[in-house]
């Protein structure tokens, strides 16, 4: 297969998952190689995702690196022969890629959660709230990037609105609800956007209060997004340069704790709903 000039953080991530399976089964890459009738340089071009790998050769690997998980073989021949080409294409050149390997990731998820504390979650924003958010950005960016960064982020609502949407679970910080982002009358149909999302039923929106007592979770926003098996799950972190992509073991399960202890000590969704309406009308 020709090599990629640029991959995608989807075909990156396959690369590392058959790296892993390798590293696993003590082999190395030359020896891996050997299996496909290739050599060690085109081998780590399928580990980097520079180069694409076929279906038959990625169950060849799994075969033998005595891998077992079937669900995870499925899924990884699933990312190598996926030929997807979403709405997020019309923004390549345009965005920097972060950007559409994020709208890839959105649409391949099985389940999204997100924990925010001071802006409300992206897929929520209304255009006023994601363009304020924008305005903020140091250097300013040019009228026509600004613009295109608000439109991607209202097509990321395709996940959340589609026919058969993936459940979603927003916990917001009041400090999020509470700050005027874009003036008074933005954030009110803002939040009355919050409202009507939390109304779906494949959506849970819970509101970490003030009120909370010995709170210490308030750090940095986290996006997690489930894969087509729990070894695919994939965090994601704001970073200087775009959006970072997390998939170690380890780190993956710190979140998912870090998630759930969020979560346990937030309000249930009647509750936050409450809280919700009670700020909306006190603007």
């Amino acid at each position: 297969m020709p090599r990629r000039k640029q991959p995608t953080a989807r075909q990156v991530r396959l690369g590392v998952e058959l790296r892993k399976l390798r590293e696993a089964a003590g082999l190395k890459a030359r020896e891996a190689a050997t299996l496909l009738g290739a050599d060690s340089v085109q081998m780590s071009q399928i580990e980097f995702g520079i180069a694409g790998v076929s279906e038959a050769r990625v169950r060849r690997l799994a075969a033998h690196y005595d891998c077992t998980d079937d669900e995870l073989v499925h899924a990884l021949v699933a990312m190598a022969t996926d030929r997807t080409r979403g709405w997020w294409e019309e923004y390549r050149g345009l965005l920097p890629m972060s950007f559409l390997d994020l709208a890839e990731l959105e649409y391949h998820s099985s389940y999204r959660l997100d924990v925010e504390f001071l802006h409300i979650p992206g897929l929520f924003q209304t255009e006023d709230y994601a363009r304020a958010v924008f305005s903020y950005r140091v250097p300013e960016l040019p009228a026509d990037d600004l613009e295109l960064r608000v439109r991607h982020r209202m097509d990321r609502k395709k996940i959340i609105e589609s026919p058969t949407p993936a459940p979603y679970e927003a916990v917001i910080h009041e400090a999020a609800l509470r700050i005027k982002v874009g003036g008074r009358t933005c954030s009110r149909a803002q939040l009355s956007r919050v409202l009507e999302f939390s109304e779906a039923e494949h959506i849970t929106v819970r509101v970490i209060p003030f009120a909370l007592d010995d709170f210490a979770g308030a750090t940095n926003a986290m996006m997690y997004a489930g894969g087509a098996v729990p070894k695919l799950d994939t965090a994601v972190r704001d970073a200087p340069h775009g959006a970072a992509f997390i998939d170690s073991e380890a780190q993956l399960g710190a979140f998912r704790t870090l998630f759930r202890k969020v979560e346990a000590v937030s309000l249930d969704p009647d509750q936050s709903r409450d809280v919700i309406h009670r700020l909306a009308k006190e603007l």
